[in-house]
C-alpha cells in the first residue's frame, strides 16, 4: 500500500487518534501533515513499517510536542511550557496498542456534543472524520465559504475552551446526541457512495468506514431501531458497488446493472436488519429509506421493481422528513409507477419553487424524463443545465453522453 493510499484510507483514523492524544483539533491536523511529510522522507530509505498507522500516530504526536516546544520557547510563556511538559509526559505514557483504539467513534460523539451549535456539529465531523475540504462542506450545505469556515473555527474553539471530553458518553447521555451522530454516519456514507467531486463516482474507503461505524453504533445501542435501520440502508446500497460503474469507470444506471454482481451476502444481512427494525416499530427516515432499498434489492430485474410501493414509501418519507431532495426522489418514483407525465409535473413544480438552487440532480432528472418522453429540445436544455452544475467527473461524463444522444436525435429529426 503506497503512502498516498494510506493517506486516503487511514488519515481519518490517524487524525482522530491525534485529536484524542493532543486535545486540540488544529494541532492534530498540523501533526498529521508533519507525520506524513516525515513518512515521505523516511520510508523510501528505511522501508515501510510493519504497522504504518501506529508509526504515523507516534510520529504525529512527537511532531506535535516538538511544535509546541518551539512555540513555547519562542513566546516564552510559563503556562505554555507547563502544558507542554504535562503533554509530553502524558503522550509518552500512552501504550502503543491504545493508539489503535477506535477513536473515530469518540470523535463523532465529541463533535456532536450538545454544547456545540447544531449547525456546526455535522460540518465539523465531516471536516475531521472524512477530510472533506471546507469548500466541499460549504457547497454541500449551500452556505457561503466564509460562513462555514467561521462555524468550524468557533466549534473547535468551543471544544478546547469548554474542555468537552473526548469519549463516548454515558448511556443516559446518548439520546440527546444520537440524531446528529446517525446523520454524520449517513452523510459519510453518502459522500462515499456519490462523491461530490473528483474523477470517481464512489469513494469506497468512506463507504466501508461508514458501515464499520454503523456496526459500532448498532452494537453500542442495540435498542435504537433507527441505528439498526441505518446500517441496513448502507449495506443494501453498498451491495451494488461493483455493478454501479463499468470497467472503464463509467456510470451504469440501476435499471441497466448486472444484478449477478450485487453482493448477496450484504443483501441478506441488510434485509434481515431492516425487517427486524420494522418489526420493532421503526418508522423513521432511515427505516423508510432502508425499506425502499430493500424493494430494489429484492427485485429480480428492473422491470420487476415494485415502483407503486416505492412511491408510497417516498410519500411516507416526505411526511416524516420534509425535504426537496426527497420530493425529487418521490417524483422519479411516481414517474415510474404512475407514468412519466405525472412525475414530470412534480419535478416542474419543484423547479418553480427554486428550493434546490445549484443541485444538478434536479435538471438531470428532468432531462431523463423528457428524454424518455422524446421531448428532445427540452431534454437538451435540462441536460445542459445539469452539466453546468455537476462537480463529479464520472457524473459529468455520463451527462455529456446523454446530451450527445439527445442532440443526435434532434439532428436526425431535423
Amino acid at each position: 500500500m503506497s503512502i498516498e493510499q494510506i493517506y486516503r484510507e487511514e488519515s481519518g483514523r490517524i487524525l482522530a487518534s491525534l485529536i484524542r492524544l493532543l486535545g486540540d483539533f488544529d494541532l492534530a491536523e498540523e501533526a498529521l501533515q508533519d507525520a506524513f511529510a516525515a513518512a515521505l522522507v523516511q520510508w523510501p530509505k528505511a522501508g515501510k513499517p510493519a504497522n504504518p498507522r501506529a508509526w504515523l500516530v507516534s510520529a504525529g504526536r512527537n511532531k506535535a510536542v516538538d511544535r509546541l516546544r518551539r512555540r513555547a520557547l519562542l513566546e516564552a510563556k510559563r503556562e505554555e511550557l507547563a502544558r507542554l511538559n504535562a503533554l509530553a509526559e502524558e503522550v509518552a505514557e500512552v501504550p502503543e496498542e491504545t493508539m489503535l483504539r477506535d477513536d473515530r467513534l469518540r470523535l463523532i460523539f465529541t463533535c456532536c456534543h450538545p454544547a456545540l451549535a447544531r449547525e456546526a456539529q455535522v460540518p465539523l465531523t465531516l471536516r475531521t472524520l472524512c477530510g472533506l475540504s471546507t469548500e466541499e462542506i460549504a457547497h454541500a450545505f449551500l452556505v457561503p465559504l466564509p460562513t462555514m469556515a467561521q462555524r468550524l473555527v468557533r466549534a473547535k474553539q468551543k471544544i478546547r475552551d469548554a474542555g468537552i471530553p473526548y469519549h463516548i458518553p454515558a448511556e443516559e447521555e446518548l439520546p440527546e446526541r444520537i440524531e446528529a451522530v446517525l446523520l454524520v454516519v449517513y452523510l459519510v456514507f453518502n459522500e462515499g457512495y456519490n462523491a461530490s467531486a473528483g474523477d470517481a463516482l464512489v469513494r469506497r474507503e468512506l463507504c466501508h468506514e461508514a458501515i464499520r461505524l454503523g456496526r459500532l453504533l448498532h452494537d453500542l445501542m442495540p435498542g435504537e431501531v433507527e441505528a439498526q435501520a441505518l446500517l441496513a440502508l448502507m449495506l443494501l446500497h453498498d451491495s451494488r458497488r461493483d455493478a454501479r460503474t463499468s470497467e472503464s469507470g463509467e456510470i451504469v444506471l440501476l435499471e441497466e446493472q448486472d444484478r449477478s454482481r450485487w453482493h448477496r451476502d450484504q443483501i441478506a444481512e441488510g434485509l434481515e436488519l431492516v425487517e427486524n427494525a420494522l418489526a420493532r416499530g421503526a418508522r423513521g427516515p432511515y427505516a423508510l429509506q432502508a425499506a425502499i432499498a430493500a424493494l430494489h434489492a429484492q427485485a429480480k430485474s428492473a422491470q420487476a421493481t415494485d415502483w407503486h410501493q416505492i412511491a408510497a414509501l417516498y410519500e411516507l418519507l416526505l411526511q416524516a422528513q420534509p425535504s426537496p431532495v426527497i420530493e425529487l426522489n418521490r417524483a422519479v418514483a411516481v414517474a415510474m409507477a404512475h407514468g412519466l407525465p405525472a412525475g414530470l409535473r412534480l419535478l416542474d413544480e419543484l423547479e418553480e419553487r427554486r428550493t434546490l438552487p445549484g443541485y444538478y440532480l434536479l435538471p438531470a432528472a428532468r432531462g431523463d424524463l423528457l428524454r424518455r418522453m422524446e421531448r428532445w429540445d427540452e431534454a437538451e436544455a435540462a441536460y445542459s443545465r445539469a452539466l453546468a452544475l455537476v462537480g463529479n467527473d464520472a457524473e459529468r461524463r455520463f451527462l455529456s453522453l446523454r446530451l450527445m444522444e439527445v442532440r443526435e436525435k434532434i439532428q436526425s429529426e431535423a
